[in-house]
């Protein structure tokens, strides 16, 4: 089995071709195609490539296929014996990848 270890917005995902992995917001509109470069790990079969942070020349390449928030997370400050209660919430916002291509050199 073919996979890479990719690094994208501070976060590191494991990426498979035909597989989709969901990311922090891109600024890409849908049906685009990316290339994501930082790629920390390569595994093809059993043979294992670490970079030593990166692996140089190896690339992703995906395609924007949604723009979507994620579940609604709910957000409550309270101090007691202060009549201090803030209800909130927050919906992370992600963009879902389709792994074209891995290439590596």
């Amino acid at each position: 089995m073919k996979f890479v270890i990719v690094e994208q917005g501070g976060k590191q995902y494991r990426a498979a071709e035909g597989s989709t992995i969901e990311v922090d917001r891109l600024p890409n509109d849908v049906g685009e195609t990316i290339i994501l470069e930082d790629v920390l790990l390569h595994v093809d079969d059993g043979d294992v490539t670490i970079g030593t942070p990166l692996i140089e020349g190896a690339k992703i390449t995906a395609k924007v296929v949604d723009h979507f928030k994620g579940r609604k997370i709910l957000v409550f400050k309270y101090r007691p014996k202060q009549r201090y209660r803030v209800k909130s919430g927050h919906r992370q916002q992600y963009t879902r990848l389709l792994i074209e291509a891995i290439e590596t050199e």
